[in-house]
């Protein structure tokens, strides 16, 4: 497979002000190195807790927010750092689907105008043909060209996120990240969206970044699957492997935490001790070693890279004992 979209140490930090001046105190490192492939046609699901850095990393792929540092390329061309109207070409084929369906629309415009509203920036002067692509992406995400004349008020959470859908689709993009495009709605509802998406992947050829903070609902849309944890990435492989074997000592702790269908069917539950560390002052070494219960003294040391893990070379995992590096050290913090 090609890779559409290619992350290389991607950075997003945002400014901490205080006392009387306002004057910069810190700064918050949302996202934190991060390296990282889409493939054409794959959905890659984006999981970990709230405040981890999901959605700012979806956002800086978007360009919605500028990268710190680092690289993002887009059919092998660096998207970082290009003005706006260079960006113009890409943002036309790079689009979001927002959490919240409601606030993403205009309470005061037609939805037919709002999904619109992308052909007339894009140059799309002829209002018939603007009309056309409107109600052609109202049929495919299962509405009618009737509805395109209401206030999103009038529709319901699963209709309201089905015109976010048919919005971002209408440029015809190659890339769309799905930040938490289910979560918000009903539990009936979040079926038929998602096998939306899966449909409309399938027959329009699309690449989809899925970020969700629900397990299962990821392994149902995804191809692999790319766990945070504090701004960065500590776990990426297919997702087949991900929840059969998943290496990482968090991503266990994650996983156990979904529940399995069948009343006689359990998971051994792993309870991590402590809270997240403020990514104002993150942990030396491995950010999650506080709480790991395998640690070992290189881990709050050294900071370790995604490398393939004992189980493969698609199997990566940002973990000293989890791939092969310091095995002969003791697994035990010091008391």
């Amino acid at each position: 497979m090609t890779a559409l979209i290619e992350i290389r140490n991607l950075v997003k930090s945002f400014p901490v002000h205080g006392g009387i001046l306002r004057r910069t105190t810190g700064h918050v490192r949302a996202v934190d190195d991060v390296s990282l492939t889409i493939e054409k046609g794959e959905t890659l699901g984006l999981v970990g807790e709230s405040g981890c850095g999901k959605t700012t990393l979806g956002r800086v792929l978007v360009q919605l927010l500028a990268p710190t540092s680092g690289h993002i390329f887009f059919e092998g061309q660096d998207m970082a750092g290009l003005s706006h109207k260079a960006l113009k070409p890409f943002r036309s084929q790079v689009q979001i689907i927002f959490q919240d369906p409601y606030s993403a629309l205009d309470p005061r415009t037609p939805v037919g105008n709002s999904i619109a509203e992308g052909l007339i920036v894009h140059g799309v002067k002829d209002p018939d043909e603007r009309h056309e692509r409107v109600s052609e992406m109202l049929r495919l995400v299962g509405m009618t060209p009737a509805h395109a004349q209401r206030y999103p008020h009038e529709f319901s959470g699963g209709q309201r996120q089905r015109i976010g859908i048919a919005r971002a689709l209408v440029m015809r993009p190659k890339f769309i990240v799905c930040d938490e495009p289910v979560s918000a709605l009903d539990v009936s509802v979040q079926a038929q969206v998602l096998n939306l998406l899966r449909g409309l992947q399938r027959d329009l050829g699309l690449t989809m970044l899925f970020i969700s903070h629900n397990l299962a609902v990821v392994e149902h849309i995804s191809d692999r699957v790319a766990v945070m944890y504090l701004g960065r990435v500590v776990e990426v492989t297919d997702r087949d492997t991900l929840y059969r074997d998943p290496q990482h000592p968090y991503t266990q702790a994650l996983l156990s935490a979904v529940p399995i269908p069948g009343a006689d069917r359990r998971r051994r539950r792993l309870v991590l001790e402590g809270d997240v560390p403020s990514p104002l002052d993150p942990p030396s070494g491995c950010s999650f070693h506080p709480r790991c219960p395998i640690a070992a003294e290189v881990c709050a040391r050294e900071t370790p890279t995604l490398r393939a893990t004992q189980t493969g070379d698609h199997h990566l995992a940002s973990c000293h004992l989890r791939t092969g590096d310091h095995r002969h050290l003791d697994r035990k913090m010091p008391a």
